[in-house]
């Protein structure tokens, strides 16, 4: 059935008389007249009488009118679909991470997303803390702890492992290390304790207790550099340190830390183009298992 020819019904429904619904259309009345007969040959039955007041729906009519409308209403969401698909993604998404995932794994998987949108702004805090929502510090956080409470989007973006990693010239200065007791003995590199912004970052104890910690800093960068100069030995992520050239992993099978990465985002944002399109782009890359 051609949707022209409903159309034209609909509006000589609503109408009434040829010329109004012809100048509604912008069309010529026996363009109407001539639509309105093609549907009735094409349905075989009488849709309309004239009388003195214009054209009236038979009952015929009154059952197609409600179908049409419905159609109607279909094609103009379908329109609507089409044209927000058509209107470019532009403004500005402020993505709050850690420092390290935000470096190593977000920034490089923002690079296509820019070359398609290019009006779209993306701000990446890289921090080596934790940036606050509720305090609009930004649009989009991931974050080592699930919240718990609050009127947030949340979604698992990731597990991850940490090893214990040194560097060839440290390994070959001091004392071999052949179990986890020797570990006790040998120097780390960790975070500033009272500066630690996550409970999950807290796992040096778990593993040993080392009796000389020679470099801290809140940066797990800063870290990765400092075990790569042979300062001691430090806990790192594997997205970090895995491809690191002179990074050797130590007693890689049995230390092993796994932690998890979680997306978070207000609800309201679930009504913003952009803010949904950058979380997607995120949670299709930037997540795995």
């Amino acid at each position: 059935m051609d949707w022209d020819h409903l159309r034209f019904f609909l509006a000589l429904a609503k109408d009434n008389r040829l010329v109004v619904a012809a100048r509604s259309l912008n069309v010529n009345h026996t363009t109407i007249a001539r639509r309105v007969q093609a549907l009735e040959q094409e349905m075989g039955v009488q849709l309309f009488t004239r009388s003195n007041s214009g054209y009236e729906l038979t009952q015929a009519g009154l059952q197609l009118k409600d179908i049409a409308r419905q159609v109607e209403k279909q094609i103009g969401n379908i329109k609507n679909e089409v044209k927000q698909g058509d209107q470019e993604i532009a403004g500005l998404v402020r993505i709050g991470t850690t420092e390290g995932f935000g470096t190593v794994v977000i920034a490089p998987i923002l690079n296509d997303l820019g070359k398609i949108h290019p009006n779209l702004v993306i701000d990446l805090l890289a921090l080596p803390r934790m940036v606050n929502l509720s305090r609009r510090e930004a649009d989009i956080a991931i974050t080592l702890q699930r919240p718990t409470r609050g009127p947030y989007i949340v979604t698992k973006l990731q597990d991850y492992t940490l090893r214990l990693y040194a560097s060839e010239d440290y390994l070959s200065k001091n004392p071999k290390i052949t179990n986890k007791a020797d570990l006790d003995k040998q120097t780390f590199i960790s975070y500033i304790d009272d500066l630690i912004f996550s409970k999950e970052l807290n796992y040096l104890d778990d593993i040993c207790h080392p009796q000389r910690i020679a470099f801290r800093s809140t940066s797990i960068q800063a870290q990765l550099q400092a075990t790569l100069s042979g300062l001691g030995m430090a806990i790192l992520p594997d997205f970090m340190a895995d491809h690191v050239k002179g990074l050797i992993p130590v007693m890689p099978e049995e230390i092993e830390i796994i932690r998890s990465f979680w997306m978070i985002m207000p609800n309201e944002y679930k009504k913003i183009d952009r803010m949904n399109l950058v979380w997607d782009h995120i949670k299709k890359y930037g997540g795995s298992t």
